[in-house]
Order: C-alpha cells, then sequence, then structure tokens
C-alpha cells in the first residue's frame, strides 16, 4: 500500500518542522534527480523512530514525517508526533520561559489585542471576549492557520476553545494566562482533520504545536520579548560609525559605497567600503545586549548572536582577539576599542539587556567595523568569523562588479539565509547561536 508520508531530515528547515510546499517540491525534485542526502522516500516509510539522519544532517528536533499535500484527500490524519519540536514547550527551542500572569488590570494587558477574523470560530464560553484576546505573535499566526484551514477544507472554519484565561482554569504556569497559547478545532468538529490540523498549525509558525488530546490542538508562541531576540546579528539604528571623512553618522544614515572605520586582519584600523545591509528592519523591535566597558569607557547595544572581538587579558595583540558572540561576553573579558593610536583593549566592566526599535547590519568589505568605538564583526549566528567572512566572497565579488546597481531594501538579505541552511546541513549544532537568525526559514 503506498505511503502517504515522505521521511525529510529537519536540518532542512533550522526553524524545526515548518516545512513550506516551496521546500516540500524542492525535497521531491531532488528526489526525482536522485540525489541521495534528500532522504525522500515514496512507497513504504519506516516509522520516524526507525530513521536515523546521515552524518553530517543535524538538527535538534531529529526527523520527522511530513504530509505529502499535493493534491486534495491526500493529506494524511496520523498524530504519531503528539508535539513539535520535540522538546518541552516552555523551554528555549519552543515558546520560551513563562513570564507571568497577566490580569486586566496589570501594565501588562496592554501586550494583548483582540482577534476580530470572521474566518475563526471563537467559543468565548465565558462570554467576556476573553478567548479573542492574545498577543500579536499568537494572533498573526492563528490568522494565517485560518487560510490554510479554509484552503485544505472548503467550507469549514477554525474554531478557537481556549485562548487567553483569566479565571486560572489552566495548570500552574500556562501561556494560556499570557495570551500566548490558544485551543482549536475545525468548525465541524471532525476529530479525523485534528492530525492534519496540527501539521498546518506548525506551517502556520506556531512556535510549540501539542496534538494534545482528541478533543483539541494545543499552540503556543514566543512571548514578543523572546521573538524579539531571535535576531540574528544587528545593531540598534541610532548606533554610530565614523566615516572616512572623519563624521559619525548613524546606521541608519550609512549607504552602500560609504567607507567606515573598520579592522583589518593584522588588527589595525582601516576604513572600509559597505556593501550592503545583511539584515534592515527600521521598524522592528530587537532585544539588544549591552556591553559597557571602562578605561575608556565604551557602549556598544548588538544583538545576542552578533560577533564581536575579546580576549581575556588585555595583552593580546588586536589581531589575536577571537570572534565571540555578544551573549557570551563576561564582565572581566576584554574587547578592541578605536583610540588613539589605532586600536586597543578596553576591560568589559557590565552587561545587560535591553529592546530598542530598528535593527541594521551592514556588511563591509573586510568584514568588521566599529560602531561606537567598539570593534565588532560584520557577521552573527555561526560562532566561525574567519568562515563567515570566506561564506560571504561571492556576495562580495558580486557587488564589486555591479557597484551602485543596489539599493538597500528592509528584511534579512536572501543570501545568509541561504548561508544559514547550508551551514545547518554541514556543520555541527554547536556552531551557531542558540536563537538562530531572523527569517530563516520562516
Amino acid at each position: 500500500m503506498e505511503s502517504n508520508y515522505v521521511a525529510v531530515p529537519v536540518a532542512l528547515n533550522p526553524v524545526g518542522i515548518r516545512s513550506k510546499p516551496l521546500l516540500q517540491r524542492s525535497l521531491l525534485s531532488l528526489y526525482n534527480m536522485g540525489t541521495p542526502w534528500a532522504a525522500v522516500r515514496f512507497g513504504h516509510c519506516p516509522p520516524a523512530s526507525r530513521v536515523r539522519p546521515r552524518r553530517g544532517l543535524r538538527s535538534p528536533w531529529g526527523w520527522q514525517r511530513l504530509s505529502r499535500r499535493f493534491a486534495p484527500g491526500r493529506a494524511p490524519q496520523s498524530r504519531e508526533e503528539p508535539f513539535s519540536p520535540n522538546v518541552p514547550e516552555k523551554t528555549l527551542g519552543a515558546s520560551g520561559r513563562y513570564e507571568g500572569k497577566i490580569a486586566r488590570s496589570s501594565e501588562r494587558f496592554k501586550e494583548l489585542t483582540p482577534n476580530y477574523n470572521p474566518d475563526i470560530i471563537f467559543k468565548d464560553e465565558e462570554n467576556t471576549g476573553a478567548d479573542r484576546l492574545m498577543t500579536q505573535r499568537c494572533k498573526d499566526r492563528l490568522n494565517s492557520l485560518a487560510i490554510s484551514v479554509m484552503n485544505q477544507w472548503p467550507g469549514v472554519k477554525l474554531r478557537v476553545t481556549e485562548g487567553w484565561d483569566e479565571d486560572g482554569h489552566h495548570s500552574e504556569e500556562s501561556l494560556h494566562y499570557e495570551g500566548r497559547a490558544v485551543d482549536i478545532t475545525t468548525s465541524d468538529r471532525d476529530r479525523n482533520k485534528y492530525g492534519l490540523l496540527a501539521r498546518l498549525a506548525v506551517e502556520a509558525g506556531f512556535d510549540w504545536v501539542y496534538y494534545e488530546s482528541k478533543a483539541h490542538v494545543h499552540c503556543s508562541v514566543k512571548s514578543e520579548h523572546s521573538a524579539a531576540a531571535k535576531t540574528g546579528g544587528c545593531f540598534p539604528a541610532g548606533a554610530q560609525v565614523r566615516l572616512e571623512s572623519g563624521a559619525r553618522v548613524a546606521l541608519s544614515a550609512v549607504r552602500p559605497g560609504d567607507r567606515v572605520l573598520a579592522m583589518g586582519e593584522d588588527g589595525s584600523p582601516t576604513f572600509s567600503d559597505v556593501l550592503i545591509f545583511l539584515d534592515r528592519e527600521p521598524d522592528r523591535l530587537r532585544a539588544f545586549q549591552v556591553i559597557e566597558t571602562q578605561d575608556p569607557r565604551r557602549r556598544l547595544a548588538l544583538t545576542p548572536a552578533h560577533l564581536l572581538f575579546t580576549a581575556d587579558n588585555h595583552t593580546e595583540p588586536a589581531a589575536r582577539f577571537q570572534a565571540t558572540f555578544a551573549s557570551h561576553v563576561q564582565p572581566g573579558q576584554y574587547v578592541l576599542v578605536a583610540g588613539v593610536p589605532g586600536l586597543r583593549p578596553a576591560r568589559v566592566a557590565a552587561v545587560s539587556t535591553h529592546v530598542a526599535l530598528g535593527a541594521y547590519a551592514p556588511l563591509t568589505r573586510h568584514g568588521t567595523l566599529v560602531v561606537e568605538d567598539v570593534v565588532a564583526s560584520c557577521f552573527a549566528t555561526v560562532a566561525d568569523h574567519r568562515l563567515a567572512q570566506l561564506a560571504f566572497w561571492p556576495l562580495r565579488l558580486f557587488h564589486s562588479l555591479a557597484w551602485g546597481s543596489w539599493t538597500p531594501g528592509e528584511g534579512v538579505h536572501w543570501y545568509p539565509q541561504l548561508l544559514y541552511r547550508l551551514g545547518r546541513l554541514l556543520l555541527e549544532e554547536g556552531s551557531f547561536h542558540p536563537l538562530g537568525m531572523s527569517g530563516a526559514g520562516s
């Protein structure tokens, strides 16, 4: 009997099993061409417990079984995988930690927004409208899922049985108390559809999906703050760099072709061309790591997954400072700052976090830049600065040949997203920052 499943490595999609139809079609094409690592099998598909990834295909989620949804009625109704990703709900790899109950009288109540989507049926047993209240992230995912449900089953709508809970009906530390979780069914209450409904919820972008019982599917999302932290590498819009003319300008005013202060391979200061922005999102909220130094005093804000150069003692020459994730920097370490003359070490006095609007990640020809007088890498997410500089060589070459033909857009550039996916296939899991990269696979 023909199986309705294909087995694919989730490593091909670094944010879990949020597989898109385009990705599925690409995998099937690779299979038809005989590509061995695509690991796609038709006919008989072994149980998930018997499928093992080949060496080099690593993923925190292991392997999953994704449905083939190329024709109506072909989708499976299995629920072999009860939840996705295969980690506890309130962990970093899923929806994140519980941040406290939200009451109508609390300051955080403004984080909740009502959902009046006519394509979603809200049970609202309490007649208070509580089930319609949720975080913006949850609302966006739910609205996306509502469209998928109508496309999958014409005439059927998404139904929400539980949303925000203000009455204490759920277990302690339930994400329902924060408006970050919903329990869902289909409007026809056909339980045979719930297995596929759970898979559609994963595709819609929910951070954790659980086929909780035969009665409903439970879905939850990260908090707005933790979602802001999953950003790859950026600096805030107001962070300043130094131009070759000597002027100091905010990153939001920098354009490709500008020459900014950077660090050369030998550890000396140099001015480097700005080629493109790897990420440019003026209106997006981001969580930043703040590194403060003393003697001299400097203050740099950058995303946790961004790289900057550190050493454990001040006698190390600048060229031997090691690239380190911002979230791993500790007080007592040394970073490089712009001084007179050249670059000099400065001791880290304090590390903190804050959330700010706007995010900019310029790529220079040297792969480094000096922001707020602190030397940082242009790269993020992957721990090896030199490897990242090598991987971006084709992009640097292209912009050298096509200089002036590119204008800054918004969002994450497609090239780092491609590299991130390839890196997940080829590199060890420990090579990446746990927060990953914004936009990858989403």
